[in-house]
């Protein structure tokens, strides 16, 4: 989709000191995947506490059961 927009050049600046991409359209799908990617993480961490886990949980044991 192509999109006209206006972005502070001096953000822009900054935003390539740290990374080694060379074009705008680049560098901003490198931010909108970031976004989306650390809003996911963030969803992640609402559900923390409402997972329980089995304190005898045996995962090798578990691992083991299934090759025979």
């Amino acid at each position: 989709m192509r999109t006209n927009i206006v972005i502070d050049d001096t953000l822009l600046e900054e935003a390539f000191k740290y990374t080694d991409l060379k074009t705008k359209k680049d560098l901003i799908h490198l931010a909108l995947k970031e976004l989306v990617d650390n809003h996911k993480k963030m969803s992640l961490l609402d559900i923390k506490g409402d997972i329980s886990f089995e304190i005898d949980y045996d995962y090798k044991k578990l691992r083991d059961s299934k090759c025979t």
